[in-house]
């Protein structure tokens, strides 16, 4: 069944209820979006001569357009590929290219640096600005009717996420994926009614996206604010005006938030749940936050091939301090959601017994189709019928889920997830660099900051601000290292193996 009967129905049983809003004003009722839509649907279709199941690039700041965009794609029969807006723009360019996508909207933030490149690509695809004439005109098609015959398996949302490789993979997203995922949130996570809202602090392109969808579902008002992003000070504003609240906050927001000044004198009665995930929550910080906000946190763990649907822990798990084990429960990533099925296992795929540390996979109706044109990582992630995460943990008696170690050497900062091999090819280009390796080290506030461990060639003199050039000529902003320590050699195995492990205990024993 196609998504864009989410909106279709939302529009009939609650078309007077808010749909999208900007700060503290409504933009559009479910009635009026269920109308826009079929009209964007042909008017996409018509300026990029799509034909069914083309893929279109989105690469926006969080809007109300978004999500327009998001259910026109999915009422035309096409596929969205919502990119990270704070990407730079090669790194975007790239994603489009390997997509096939004939047609991008971007931000006109982001438009310019975005148009060059993408004009130099082999199949250059149509650029339309979210902001202009041309975009607005879309509306004026005549309506579409929805693809209401689409495969539940065909091709809804290609998910960019960053491999070890440094190049992102694209992982399929199907109807019945995001299907699945909609209908675990109410099972798993929270109720949803048409009296509450969502507040996209995060982006819409990732895990705020994925949960805008159940509450589309149940007719409940999905917030931009005015910022599009995080502000702390703006957050608890819009909670103090829009009652029934949701959130997906990476932990680093949560933190920045119970310790925002504002917090002391805030009405947050009209908070209903914080949703947290893609990175670590300690539980120093868990309990903190409990304290502030009260009882409306709810964790999940999962990855965007396994739409935020592995395991989880919900408000109720999170008060449930009576327990013997409550500590190392609070402190978990919860148990197996209700349509997942999740294993440890060794490296021949044997499932291990409680108390065992080994891979974490997965199998169930939310799991990937694959990878985008690459069979060998989609056979090596599906190995078995079960996707294998990389990450490493291990069960309790009562199938808890303890997370031991993220997936190889990855670094999750502010929520975002950063790879060093990719930092790693970059500063590499520089001529006078011989060796690099790049390591995460822990931030207060950002859960963990980029370092880079740099061995000059013999007689080169390097600088920071010259790696920083590089970089940002590369790569996004946000995966930069914010420190480089220069050393006369890295530290390694006897097999030539750099030891990562060596370079984090120099960190730690700092002052």
């Amino acid at each position: 069944m196609n998504l864009a009967y989410l909106l279709q129905r939302a529009a009939k049983t609650w078309g007077t209820r808010p749909a999208l809003s900007v700060g503290r004003e409504v933009r559009l009722t479910y009635a009026q979006m269920g109308a826009r839509v079929p009209r964007l649907a042909a008017g996409l279709i018509a300026a990029g001569g799509l034909q069914r199941g083309d893929r279109v690039a989105l690469v926006l700041k969080n809007s109300p357009e978004y999500w327009e965009l998001m259910f026109a794609l999915w009422h035309a029969g096409l596929a969205a590929v919502p990119v990270n807006a704070k990407l730079h723009a090669r790194e975007v360019a790239w994603i489009v290219e390997n997509s096939g996508a004939k047609l991008v909207v971007a931000s006109a933030a982001l438009a310019d640096d975005l148009a060059a490149l993408l004009g130099g690509l082999p199949a250059p695809p149509r650029l339309i600005v979210a902001e202009s004439t041309d975009f607005t005109r879309l509306y004026d098609a005549a309506p579409l009717p929805m693809a209401g015959d689409i495969d539940e398996n065909a091709l809804a949302w290609l998910f960019y996420t960053s491999g070890t490789t440094g190049r992102p993979k694209g992982a399929m997203l199907t109807h019945r994926n995001l299907w699945a995922a909609t209908l675990n949130y109410f099972a798993d996570v929270d109720r949803v009614g048409p009296q509450d809202c969502i507040i996209h602090c995060a982006p819409i392109s990732h895990g705020s996206g994925l949960y805008g969808l159940p509450h589309v579902a149940r007719g409940a008002n999905q917030v931009i604010p005015y910022s599009g992003g995080f502000d702390p000070a703006e957050t608890l504003d819009l909670i103090a005006h829009w009652p029934g609240c949701s959130f997906f906050f990476a932990p680093t927001m949560v933190h920045r938030l119970v310790h925002a000044p504002q917090i002391a004198t805030a009405d947050t009665s009209n908070l209903k749940t914080i949703v947290y995930g893609g990175g670590p929550m300690y539980v120093a910080d868990l309990l903190d936050a409990m304290r502030v906000l009260g009882p409306k946190l709810a964790q999940i763990y999962g990855q965007g091939e396994a739409p935020m649907t592995i395991t989880g822990m919900d408000k109720g798990m999170h008060v449930d301090d009576g327990h013997p084990r409550y500590r190392e429960r609070i402190g978990s990533a919860g148990v197996a959601r209700t349509d997942v099925e999740v294993r440890v296992v060794d490296a021949a795929d044997n499932p291990l017994p409680p108390g065992e540390i080994g891979e974490i996979v997965c199998r169930g109706p939310v799991v990937m189709a694959g990878y985008w044109n690459n069979p060998e990582a989609t056979a090596q992630a599906l190995l078995g019928g079960w996707l294998h995460t990389g990450d490493v943990g291990s069960f309790d008696e009562d199938g808890w889920l303890t997370l031991k170690d993220r997936s190889k050497d990855m670094i999750i900062s502010g929520g975002s997830n950063i790879y060093p091999r990719e930092i790693e090819e970059v500063l590499l280009q520089h001529p006078d660099i011989a060796e690099v390796s790049v390591v995460g080290k822990p931030h207060p506030d950002w859960g963990e900051e980029v370092v880079a461990f740099v061995v000059g060639r013999d007689g080169a003199a390097v600088t920071a601000a010259t790696l920083d050039a590089l970089c940002l000529d590369h790569i996004a902003r946000f995966k930069r290292p914010k420190q480089y320590r220069f050393l006369p050699a890295l530290p390694k195995n006897n097999y030539g193996k750099v030891l990562k492990t060596d370079l984090r205990r120099l960190l730690q024993e700092e002052p």
